[in-house]
């Protein structure tokens, strides 16, 4: 443990060897839509049906909630990311600002947040795809669900995992095109529920109460729905993990962020407002497609159809975006040495190979197995102990570095980043009290492959890279 405290020195692109440096391909316009892409999708596609299950109308609350919690989260994410431009999003700024320990827990974090988001995603497009081509259940469907195994996630996250491999700036065009497609669609059912709209829906608008509570164990209310569809909202932390591919970091970081998120809490909102108002919660709660189900009720199968083909085109921007994130996240952790240092190289094209095949690896087995709902919040406890350490590196470093050039400075700093430490410790508390107990464990197992295996390895790389400078 003699290393626990060292920080991370960022080195400049050109410092780096020639196989550990990624492409600089991306514009601000590549990062909002990797944002965008990243955020609206399974949340508000498939996850608002079992967040009205836990909250009823008052789900609208919740995503009210999940999204100022976010907002304050982003805020730090932009001034942080915009001081230190290095890919790894939380995990390198937990290591330039408090040391190898708290890096390494953030970023096993990070592993969880980002593997099972591509899963939970996967699982949802495959809600999706099944009716539409007719798919059994006991192959649409893992084990957890009433089914054999999940054939469509696995299929969607193998060609995810291609197009990753072709090349980031191909990837980033490809999603740009498919997040036009996906607010499309959801400009369609705003439209089309909206003259179904009726008050008498929004009664008892909290059926369940405010805080996660509930007989018999069952975990619902306000809070309990917003831990969940949390989710919903985080797809922004994929755009810091691409601070080394950024044409221009210092400005392009802060617009992507902050500029995704403002779009997205707007979006939500209006499709929560029409969905509960276009239809009674209590029928299209926990359903796999909800906002397909609710144009059917309503009489609009032409539109329900539309909406379910746009999902099934234009959800992958989501696994693209986090798949490409997670692939970055290890990327970053290999080079330190926290992970085999083997997978911390490129390709010709400047796309980490091996990375991306493990990662395709990881999630497919999780997505082919699991249901969305538990996959869900998991990956929200590794996403809220990310955000926690960012609001957290933006006031150490307004304390250890108040003179210090920043591109982006968050407003009110100091109501902004307790709020959000406050705000995700809340969520964190509302989450299913089985989720927190997997999540102790994911991190009980965490540290022993960092005492066991990751600081003498990292030891090991500090080492080498000195060497290497004093030749």
């Amino acid at each position: 443990m003699k290393n626990w405290n060292v920080r991370k020195a960022v080195v400049s692109r050109e410092e780096m060897p020639e196989h550990h440096r990624l492409t600089q391909s991306l514009s601000w316009p590549h990062l909002v839509a990797l944002g965008v892409g990243a955020i609206v999708g399974t949340g508000i596609l498939t996850l608002i049906g079992v967040g009205a299950g836990k909250a009823g109308p008052a789900v609208i609350l919740s995503f009210a909630i999940a999204g100022v919690i976010c907002a304050c989260a982003a805020l730090a994410y932009a001034e942080v990311a915009t001081m230190i431009p290095a890919s790894g999003s939380a995990y390198t700024y937990s290591y330039v600002v408090f040391g190898e320990l708290l890096a390494w827990i953030v970023g096993w974090s990070l592993i969880l947040e980002y593997s099972l988001v591509v899963s939970a995603v996967a699982v949802g497009w495959s809600g999706y795809l099944a009716p539409l081509l007719n798919i059994p259940a006991e192959l649409a469907n893992g084990p957890g669900a009433g089914g054999f195994v999940n054939l469509p996630a696995i299929f969607i996250i193998a060609a995810v995992a291609a197009l990753l491999l072709a090349g980031t700036r191909e990837s980033a065009n490809l999603n740009a095109a498919l997040v036009l497609v996906k607010l499309a669609a959801l400009a369609v059912f705003i439209a089309v529920a909206l003259p179904h709209f009726s008050s008498a829906n929004f009664e008892p608008f909290m059926p369940y109460g405010f805080p996660r509570s509930g007989p018999g164990g069952s975990e619902v209310g306000v809070m309990a729905a917003a831990a969940i569809i949390f989710f919903a909202f985080y797809g922004f932390d994929a755009i810091a993990t691409a601070a080394e591919e950024a044409k221009n970091p210092g400005r392009d970081l802060a617009i992507g962020i902050v500029g995704s998120m403002a779009v997205c809490v707007v979006i939500y909102m209006a499709v929560a407002a029409a969905a509960v108002g276009a239809l009674s919660y209590a029928r299209f709660a926990n359903s796999p497609e909800p906002l397909a189900l609710i144009l059917r009720e309503i009489g609009q199968p032409w539109a329900a159809r539309i909406l379910a083909i746009s999902a099934v085109a234009a959800l992958p921007t989501v696994i693209l975006a986090f798949f490409y994130g997670q692939s970055r996240i290890f990327f970053t952790m290999a080079r330190d040495g926290l992970l085999p240092s083997g997978l911390a190289t490129v390709s010709s094209r400047g796309s980490p190979v091996r990375i991306t095949l493990f990662t395709a690896l990881v999630v497919a087995v999780i997505a082919g197995i699991f249901p969305l709902d538990e996959i869900a919040a998991l990956a929200n406890a590794g996403t809220l102990a990310a955000f926690i350490a960012v609001c957290a590196a933006m006031l150490v470093m307004r304390r250890r570095e108040p003179n210090r050039e920043r591109r982006f400075r968050t407003p009110l700093p100091w109501l902004i980043g307790p709020v959000g430490i406050a705000g995700c410790l809340y969520l964190f508390w509302s989450l299913p009290a089985k989720t927190q107990w997997y999540f102790l464990v994911w991190n009980v197992l965490g540290l022993a492959v960092y005492l066991l295996y990751a600081q003498r390895q990292a030891e090991r790389a500090r080492e080498q890279v000195e060497t290497a400078a004093a030749a």
